[in-house]
């Protein structure tokens, strides 16, 4: 099996970016994607997904199929370093003997079952984090944290941590995944940025997955993020025919079935609908 890059290096880009993250092996949402993708007339080589193909439901072969046959770059995420790696667990971060603990591994060991194993070794290959720079602006591209593959980096944490990471990883932009809520800050002339998650909802109420674009204007580039709305009740389906009840019912609820690891203010906002300005820079 072969060990990955550490980096992907794309180079410079001058055109429009689509980021998203966290298929979690929901295949209509990642098709939809797919075809959102093709009707913004952006090409496989400036998409990036942040990781986490495999997940909370249940269609991982499907997915991490047409992921490959997309041809975008990825990230590896926890996900896939757990199952490229054939780890114990999803590695995930969460606490022991929390909801979210107890419940990845019911789909942990589904997932691990399924998976073939030339998908395991893709998924080991992938590189840990893709750099690119865009208006002499640039960015990592990471699935968690720079340095930790499972840290969960959320709107609330300290803006001291974002700060310190970007300047760790020694460019202008952090774009992480991992935590499933899609959000944007700048710090003087420091971007973080996280472009959401498809394959579940942002734990507000609706069945919308995110991703997000960078663009040129006039100035210099704009940030936004856009909700991606698909047909939710075809991968619940799906996922409780598989015994993931939980899952099932957050794909139309829009609510995780935990909130373990959420911050106090994140949790205040289970429910609310997500509404997200874009970032002119």
């Amino acid at each position: 099996m072969c060990h990955n890059p550490t980096d992907m290096n794309l180079g410079k880009i001058n055109h429009r970016l689509l980021i998203f993250g966290g298929p979690y092996s929901n295949l209509a949402a990642t098709q939809t994607m797919r075809d959102r993708a093709e009707g913004l007339d952006i090409p496989a080589e400036r998409i990036i997904c942040t990781g986490d193909l495999v997940a909370y439901c249940a269609e991982p072969v499907e997915t991490v199929d047409l992921i490959r046959d997309w041809g975008i770059h990825v990230v590896m995420g926890n996900c896939e370093e757990a199952l490229g790696f054939a780890r114990d667990d999803c590695g995930c971060g969460f606490d022991p003997g929390t909801a979210c603990s107890t419940l990845s591994f019911t789909w942990y060991r589904y997932a691990s079952q399924q998976i073939k194993p030339d998908q395991r070794q893709w998924m080991a290959a992938l590189p840990r984090s893709i750099s690119f720079e865009f208006q002499a602006f640039r960015f990592k591209v990471v699935h968690a944290g720079v340095s930790n593959i499972s840290q969960y980096v959320f709107p609330s944490s300290p803006s001291v941590l974002k700060l310190e990471q970007i300047t760790e990883a020694g460019v202008d932009a952090v774009i992480g995944g991992h935590s499933g809520i899609p959000f944007g800050q700048t710090f003087g002339n420091k971007l973080w940025l996280n472009a959401g998650v498809v394959g579940l909802p942002a734990n507000d109420g609706s069945t919308d997955g995110w991703y997000m674009l960078i663009e040129p204007d006039t100035k210099g580039f704009q940030v936004s993020w856009h909700r991606l709305v698909y047909d939710a009740a075809l991968s619940q389906g799906s996922t409780l025919a598989a015994g993931m009840q939980e899952y099932a019912q957050a794909l139309t609820d829009g609510l995780w079935p935990s909130q373990d690891v959420l911050p106090p203010e994140e949790r205040r906002q289970q429910g609310q609908r997500l509404t997200l300005e874009p970032l002119r820079v």
